[in-house]
């Protein structure tokens, strides 16, 4: 690839900022309000400050080990390429499914609440959901270029409304009757807010996909690690914004009816139905983006592990000109998509990627003397990791039991199915 070729630093930033504000947000603010109630924006800063501190190991890891594997790579590289490795990267590409089904339920929610208030007829979610997946398989076959140039509209469009509803929503506060609501005697406790910003933390975890560019990025030394610090520190200031303004906005009570779409809802006092109806369709545009983007992405890593022989080598098959594990992946997001309930994806995608980023820290640590790290950094990240995602599993099994159980399946099948696989090989 030319110089000329390469991205600069403010495509690496957008390729951070798109990941994360992709559908996350849209799907899992209700669920933070409901967990946290005043807190809400305090959970998201906690759930915020360990991304960050996961960057500095992406960033460290991504400088000497570049690679468009990313995360696959690294795990690799900190453990070698054994029965471990391979069932932690078998639960990335996992976890790229449920981001897909958690995408894929608020794109569904939305659409079906837009449609209703038309007052033309209703359509159920699950319909629009399955139409939204189908109809993204469909274009990553026939194009992906088609993809890459909805994601980049997409990108610029989601953030131009979500800065102008943050800029609005301050000004609504001064006025609104619910300001009360952010007081610290409104919030949960600091258990809650702990386990509240973990059920969460899906929406942060995009900002790994920079390390997948960073072969293609200019001057690496100096624009990877601003690329993985300012996008995640922009996104955790956007977030906690979005969160207070949500809080103070709109009553507990309308937020908790209107869970599965509530920041159309927090525009509404600010803008009427019309802001409604646009944050609605950013909605719309954004989960539509996030879907195709992360439909190849998970697509990809699922043909590096089949390459890797951490996958069958059916994986590698071409359908269609593109890998099989595209038609594999999409089928699975229908079934996710349509059998579990938004909290339990949720549950299931933070802890996947909880799991994951506690090993991508221990990974650095390991390798700190070749990636020049400071060792207490990513120690640090592994003590939070691992600390969320107890509480996580915690917090949901005294109130969301499906979630647990689903969680404890992902993670028995990611590593069972490997040293089965494993097994098998070696045998054959």
């Amino acid at each position: 690839m030319t110089e000329e070729s390469k991205i600069d630093l403010k495509d690496a930033v957008a390729i951070g900022i798109g990941g994360m504000v992709g559908g996350g947000i849209f799907a899992v603010l209700g669920l933070a309000v409901q967990l946290a109630k005043g807190g809400t924006p305090i959970a998201f800063l906690i759930a915020g400050v360990i991304a960050v501190i996961t960057a500095y190991s992406y960033a460290r890891l991504s400088l000497f080990f570049p690679n468009k594997g990313g995360t696959v790579h690294f795990i690799n590289k900190g453990f070698g390429k054994n029965v471990f490795s391979g069932g932690t990267n078998n639960l990335l590409w996992i976890s790229y499914i449920i981001m897909l089904s958690l995408y894929s339920a608020a794109f569904g929610s939305y659409g079906a609440k837009m449609i209703e208030i038309s007052g033309n007829y209703g359509i159920d979610k699950h319909i629009l959901l399955s139409f939204l997946i189908i109809f993204s398989t469909l274009l990553n076959y026939i194009s992906f270029k088609a993809v890459s140039v909805a994601e980049s509209i997409a990108v610029f469009t989601k953030m131009i409304i979500l800065s102008a509803f943050v800029v609005i929503g301050i000004y609504g506060l001064f006025t609104s009757e619910f300001i009360h609501q952010l007081d610290v005697s409104q919030w949960e406790t600091p258990f809650s807010l702990i386990s509240g910003g973990m059920v969460i933390f899906v929406a942060y975890e995009g900002f790994e996909l920079i390390a997948n560019a960073v072969p293609n990025i200019k001057n690496p030394k100096i624009n990877v690690p601003r690329a993985f610090y300012i996008s995640t520190i922009s996104v955790v200031i956007l977030y906690v914004l979005i969160a207070i303004i949500t809080v103070g906005s709109v009553s507990f009570d309308k937020i908790g009816k209107a869970q599965e779409y509530v920041l159309a809802v927090a525009s509404e006092p600010m803008l009427g139905k019309i802001g409604f109806t646009i944050i609605s369709i950013t909605a719309l545009i954004s989960t539509f983006s996030a879907v195709n983007a992360t439909l190849y992405g998970g697509t990809r890593v699922n043909y590096e592990l089949a390459e890797d022989d951490e996958l069958p080598h059916e994986f590698t098959k071409i359908f269609w000109n593109q890998p099989i594990g595209l038609a594999v992946t999409a089928i699975l997001t229908l079934i996710v998509a349509n059998t579990l309930n938004l909290e339990s994806i949720s549950t299931a995608g933070s802890a996947g990627f909880l799991l994951i980023f506690a090993l991508v820290n221990y990974a650095n640590f390991k390798l700190s003397k070749i990636t020049e790290s400071k060792k207490i950094v990513s120690l640090f990240g592994i003590i939070l990791c691992s600390t969320a995602l107890i509480a996580l599993v915690f917090q949901q099994y005294t109130t969301n039991l499906l979630g647990v159980i689903v969680v404890a399946a992902i993670f028995i099948f990611a590593y069972g199915f490997e040293y089965l696989f494993k097994r098998w090989e070696k045998n054959n």
